[in-house]
């Protein structure tokens, strides 16, 4: 070989790395950071139920306001454990359950069961007044109780709308995989993996539930003015392009800045999959005033939502 052909071909193998170095800071620079980690506080809500409470009250997560993760407990046969007749105003639940059975009333005459695996996303809006308690024969018999509960605040043009339901069951929540099968995700909200969800909601939000085997990634597109944070379900897994590590109760706050939220499981994970909630969304950016059930704007708002309350205006528990 010539020393001519040998330099040049040394030259394009340079170019090469070149490339392939400026490809990968391309790459991480879309993708998010992590700014902290925090753990979950246990917390006790209605009749005994025990719940993991992983948001603070903090602009950092609008429009979220709250997540509970109630169990995993084993529920004793003749045990309630639930939350009896109560009101909301200005926001939206929204109720995930993975093991157990609850069953929902409110005084408005609606009423609903949740399996393992379905989800009901209630729109609370102008107010309703309703229960949610472990289901008759699931209370009686006793069982395993999992499940998650979420706190959408509500736009100022929205938090008097029609309150509104929507009950998704299980076999209606898409799921998808990744090419190697190393990764599902099932769509609760938003798009993940070229497949979106059946629910529709009035801020764009993003709510995944991936599971990753042993050596499983992935990387989610999320649009750069939305707070995103992910939440440990089971197993141990390293978030965001500094490889932040996480456990089981934890939650993982990503940074506002980049584009792609990356999640990997370890290769040697050998107990379980990487169980995870990911959640993002717009943030509002409005006032909020809160008082216990009722979300708000302003003061006079809340006192409204009280009266409201006091009057009947929003309902009784003894409709229910």
């Amino acid at each position: 070989m010539t020393k001519n052909k040998q330099a040049q071909e040394d030259h394009n193998i340079k170019e090469d790395a070149v490339a392939t170095d400026s490809e990968i800071n391309k790459i991480q620079m879309t993708r998010r950071s992590t700014s902290r980690v925090l753990n979950s506080v246990k917390t006790m809500e209605g009749e005994g139920l025990v719940v993991n409470r992983s948001l603070p009250n903090n602009r950092e997560f609008d429009p979220f306001l709250l997540l509970d993760e109630f169990g995993p407990l084993e529920l004793a046969p003749g045990k309630v454990g639930g939350v009896p007749a109560h009101p909301h105003r200005g926001f939206e639940t929204v109720t995930y359950m993975l093991d157990g059975r609850f069953e929902h009333k409110d005084s408005q005459g609606h009423s609903g069961k949740l399996n393992p695996g379905d989800v009901q996303w209630m729109t609370a809006g102008s107010g309703v007044v309703h229960s949610e308690m472990p289901e008759k024969e699931f209370a009686r018999t006793g069982g395993r109780l999992h499940g998650f509960q979420l706190w959408v605040n509500l736009p100022k043009g929205d938090k008097m709308v029609e309150p509104r339901y929507q009950e998704i069951p299980s076999s209606l929540i898409p799921v998808a995989k990744n090419s190697d099968g190393r990764v599902t995700v099932k769509i609760i909200a938003g798009e993940a993996l070229g497949n979106r969800a059946v629910i529709d909601t009035r801020t764009p939000i993003m709510y995944l539930h991936f599971m990753l085997q042993p050596n499983g990634e992935i990387v989610q597109h999320v649009p750069k003015d939305y707070n995103a944070f992910a939440y440990v379900i089971n197993g141990v897994g390293y978030f965001g392009k500094n490889e932040q590590s996480a456990q089981r109760g934890q939650m993982v706050i990503f940074a506002r800045d980049g584009e792609e939220l990356s999640i990997r499981a370890p290769a040697d994970a050998t107990t379980s999959p990487l169980d995870v909630l990911l959640l993002a969304g717009v943030p509002l950016k409005e006032p909020i005033v809160q008082y216990g059930p009722f979300v708000m704007n302003t003061s006079e708002e809340i006192y409204q939502a009280i009266e409201d309350y006091r009057s009947g205006k929003i309902g009784r528990s003894a409709q229910l």
